[in-house]
Protein backbone atom coordinates (compact mmCIF):
# COMPACT_ATOMS: atom_id res chain seq x y z
CA UNK A 1 0.00 0.00 0.00
CA UNK A 2 1.29 3.47 -0.90
CA UNK A 3 1.31 6.20 1.73
CA UNK A 4 2.73 9.32 0.10
CA UNK A 5 5.19 10.72 -2.35
CA UNK A 6 7.71 13.50 -2.79
CA UNK A 7 8.46 15.33 -6.00
CA UNK A 8 12.17 15.86 -6.67
CA UNK A 9 13.17 18.71 -8.98
CA UNK A 10 16.64 18.86 -10.50
CA UNK A 11 18.05 22.39 -10.18
CA UNK A 12 21.21 24.13 -11.31
CA UNK A 13 22.01 25.73 -7.94
CA UNK A 14 20.48 24.20 -4.80
CA UNK A 15 21.17 27.26 -2.61
CA UNK A 16 19.64 29.71 -5.09
CA UNK A 17 16.64 27.44 -5.63
CA UNK A 18 16.15 27.03 -1.87
CA UNK A 19 16.05 30.83 -1.54
CA UNK A 20 13.54 31.11 -4.41
CA UNK A 21 11.16 28.53 -2.97
CA UNK A 22 11.45 30.00 0.54
CA UNK A 23 11.19 33.69 -0.35
CA UNK A 24 9.04 33.72 -3.49
CA UNK A 25 6.83 30.63 -3.12
CA UNK A 26 6.54 30.38 0.67
CA UNK A 27 7.92 26.91 1.36
CA UNK A 28 9.60 26.15 4.69
CA UNK A 29 12.98 24.43 4.78
CA UNK A 30 12.74 20.91 6.20
CA UNK A 31 16.43 20.03 5.75
CA UNK A 32 19.60 20.72 3.78
CA UNK A 33 22.16 18.04 2.93
CA UNK A 34 25.77 18.22 1.77
CA UNK A 35 28.59 20.70 2.08
CA UNK A 36 28.04 22.68 0.01
CA UNK A 37 24.31 21.93 0.02
CA UNK A 38 23.25 19.79 -2.94
CA UNK A 39 19.97 18.29 -1.67
CA UNK A 40 17.14 20.22 -0.03
CA UNK A 41 13.82 19.24 1.52
CA UNK A 42 11.03 21.81 1.49
CA UNK A 43 7.53 21.66 2.91
CA UNK A 44 4.28 23.62 3.02
CA UNK A 45 1.34 22.12 4.88
CA UNK A 46 1.19 18.47 3.85
CA UNK A 47 3.17 19.05 0.64
CA UNK A 48 6.85 18.17 0.42
CA UNK A 49 9.21 19.07 -2.40
CA UNK A 50 12.85 18.06 -2.73
CA UNK A 51 15.55 19.73 -4.80
CA UNK A 52 18.73 18.07 -6.05
CA UNK A 53 21.67 19.78 -7.70
CA UNK A 54 22.18 18.83 -11.35
CA UNK A 55 25.77 17.85 -10.52
CA UNK A 56 24.35 15.03 -8.35
CA UNK A 57 21.43 13.97 -10.58
CA UNK A 58 21.13 11.82 -13.71
CA UNK A 59 18.68 14.25 -15.37
CA UNK A 60 18.99 17.89 -16.47
CA UNK A 61 17.45 20.76 -14.50
CA UNK A 62 14.20 22.40 -15.47
CA UNK A 63 12.22 19.42 -16.76
CA UNK A 64 10.05 18.75 -13.70
CA UNK A 65 6.40 19.50 -13.02
CA UNK A 66 3.95 18.88 -10.21
CA UNK A 67 0.34 19.79 -9.49
CA UNK A 68 -0.50 20.90 -5.95
CA UNK A 69 -4.08 21.18 -4.75
CA UNK A 70 -4.85 24.17 -2.53
CA UNK A 71 -7.84 25.56 -0.61
CA UNK A 72 -8.00 28.94 -2.38
CA UNK A 73 -6.16 29.28 -5.68
CA UNK A 74 -6.95 33.00 -6.04
CA UNK A 75 -5.62 33.90 -2.59
CA UNK A 76 -2.45 31.89 -3.26
CA UNK A 77 -2.01 33.58 -6.63
CA UNK A 78 -2.31 37.02 -4.98
CA UNK A 79 0.29 36.01 -2.36
CA UNK A 80 2.71 34.72 -5.01
CA UNK A 81 2.33 37.96 -7.00
CA UNK A 82 3.37 39.90 -3.87
CA UNK A 83 6.29 37.52 -3.25
CA UNK A 84 7.59 37.92 -6.82
CA UNK A 85 7.20 34.33 -7.99
CA UNK A 86 7.59 33.70 -11.73
CA UNK A 87 3.93 33.38 -12.73
CA UNK A 88 3.13 31.69 -16.02
CA UNK A 89 -0.59 32.52 -16.09
CA UNK A 90 -3.44 33.86 -13.97
CA UNK A 91 -6.02 31.58 -12.33
CA UNK A 92 -8.75 30.44 -14.67
CA UNK A 93 -11.57 27.92 -14.76
CA UNK A 94 -10.74 24.88 -16.85
CA UNK A 95 -13.07 22.53 -18.75
CA UNK A 96 -11.63 19.64 -16.75
CA UNK A 97 -13.22 20.90 -13.52
CA UNK A 98 -10.35 22.79 -11.90
CA UNK A 99 -9.45 26.42 -11.38
CA UNK A 100 -5.66 26.62 -11.72
CA UNK A 101 -2.55 28.61 -12.54
CA UNK A 102 1.15 27.83 -12.94
CA UNK A 103 4.51 29.15 -11.84
CA UNK A 104 8.07 28.24 -12.79
CA UNK A 105 11.21 28.16 -10.70
CA UNK A 106 14.53 29.67 -11.75
CA UNK A 107 15.36 26.56 -13.82
CA UNK A 108 11.95 26.20 -15.48
CA UNK A 109 10.49 23.44 -13.29
CA UNK A 110 6.75 24.05 -13.14
CA UNK A 111 4.22 23.96 -10.32
CA UNK A 112 0.52 23.99 -11.14
CA UNK A 113 -1.71 25.11 -8.26
CA UNK A 114 -5.31 23.97 -8.49
CA UNK A 115 -8.63 23.63 -6.71
CA UNK A 116 -11.88 22.00 -7.74
CA UNK A 117 -14.38 24.40 -9.28
CA UNK A 118 -17.06 25.55 -6.87
CA UNK A 119 -14.80 25.29 -3.79
CA UNK A 120 -13.77 28.94 -3.37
Amino acid sequence: MMHGSTTIFTVTDAAASLAYYRDHVGFDIAFEYGSPTFYVGLCSGEVSLHLISAAQAPRPPGHGAVSIYVDDVDALHADLVKRGAKLLNAPRDQDYGLRDFAIADIDGNMIFFAMELGKS
